[in-house]
């Protein structure tokens, strides 16, 4: 199915003035880096490009038709001469007092031959890019999702027919960047979540590779839960890691299957590791020097040099830490070189999951400009 990238034309494509009507060629200027990163979006990714513009009064005394075409058809053209041609350009003439089922943010110039061709099209993975919070409740009507241009946040606000918190919910970017749009559609979204059930354990996990650093973590372990945010907290990444073990028996089984699990999830996120820097950390906390480097090139193996003088952190047993990471590379199929030294066992083994942490970070990295796979092989 097709995806669409649906674009507003003013305050998006290009500036929009003081008066919100582009009626002469001295009032047009294109938006910053709209027509080279348009150029990249239509030559790279599978979208089809739709321009989709509110014309408030087009054709009426307040904004007669000559004052409108000459400038439309100057920007059509020139990004068609920079290799971007829109599949289609909805336009909408009525004011925001007509309340016109065609008007942004209904949907109605969507009905023919999007709304009611779902066999062709992937609404549920296109998106709207535009710059008022109306454009935002396209995407949330269309069931897509938004890219806000923020430069005026509140503009028509008072057009939003839903709830605004909710609409702000289907806004999957935020920027004033062009190359920032770019990079967000190009970068596929690495998420993916595993559940993974035996007589011993029933563990959920979900990853985004490009959140924020978000946790939810349960695993009946307090000081592995406390590590394992430390993972997501450090490679600002989102996880959630819901973990019922036997830990009437011991702690093994919970470790140990959820560190398979979890590299397994990394191994699914990565996807075909395409731009990824692949490799990547040293890291001081207080007396200790952790030094964790990995290596997401598809082969298990893990070389561990630390030593802890304690049996247990917290109630986590400290053989386990070598158990996890080791257990950890089995799943995602990842390299993993270890090594820590320093005097208090708490800030060792925290210290190395910090470094580990960011060593992720690093590793899983991409380049929007350079998507290529990080291998002379040619495969990962």
């Amino acid at each position: 199915m097709k995806k669409v990238l649906f674009i507003d034309r003013d305050g998006t494509l290009i500036h929009e003035p003081e008066d919100y009507q582009v009626d002469r060629i001295e009032k047009l200027e294109f938006y910053p880096e709209a027509l080279y990163y348009l150029k990249k979006i239509a030559e790279e990714l599978d979208f089809e490009l739709v321009m989709v513009t509110n014309q408030d009064g087009l054709g009426t005394e307040a904004y007669p038709e000559e004052d409108f075409w000459p400038i439309q058809n100057f920007i059509l053209q020139t990004f068609k001469n920079e290799g971007v041609e829109f599949k289609e350009v909805l336009m909408d003439r009525t004011f925001a007092r007509d309340n016109s089922p065609t008007r942004k943010p209904n949907t109605g110039l969507l009905e023919e031959k999007y709304l009611n061709n779902e066999e062709n099209y992937d609404l549920k993975n296109s998106f709207m890019v535009g710059d008022r919070l109306t454009d935002i409740e396209f995407a949330y009507n269309f069931g897509g999702k938004g890219i806000f241009i923020d430069t005026h946040e509140d503009l028509a606000t008072d057009e939003v027919k839903n709830d605004q918190e909710k609409v702000k919910e289907t806004i999957a970017l935020k920027t004033s960047s062009w190359k920032e749009i770019y990079e967000f559609l190009k970068l596929n979204d690495r998420t993916a979540e595993i559940s993974r059930k035996t007589n011993e354990t029933d563990i959920f996990i979900q990853l985004n590779l490009d959140g924020t650093g978000k946790s939810d973590i349960t695993t009946g372990i307090a000081f592995f839960d406390h590590m394992l945010d430390q993972i997501a907290r450090h490679g600002q990444m989102d996880l959630t890691v819901n973990v019922k073990g036997d830990l009437e028996v011991d702690e093994h089984h919970t470790i140990e299957d959820t560190a398979i699990a979890l590299g397994e999830v990394f191994s699914k996120a990565l996807g075909n590791k395409l731009g990824i820097e692949r490799y990547g950390f040293c890291l001081p906390m207080d007396d200790c020097l952790a030094q964790v480097a990995i290596d997401f090139g598809g082969r298990n193996w893990i070389v561990w040099e630390t030593e802890f003088k304690r049996e247990m952190v917290g109630k986590m047993p400290t053989e386990m830490f070598y158990h996890f990471f080791k257990s950890f590379t089995d799943g995602a199929k990842a390299n993993l070189n270890v090594k820590a030294e320093g005097q208090n066992e708490h800030h060792k083994i925290e210290a190395i999951f910090k470094a580990f942490a960011k060593a992720i970070k690093v590793a899983v990295k991409r380049d929007a400009e350079k998507m290529i796979l990080p291998s002379t092989k040619g495969m990962l």
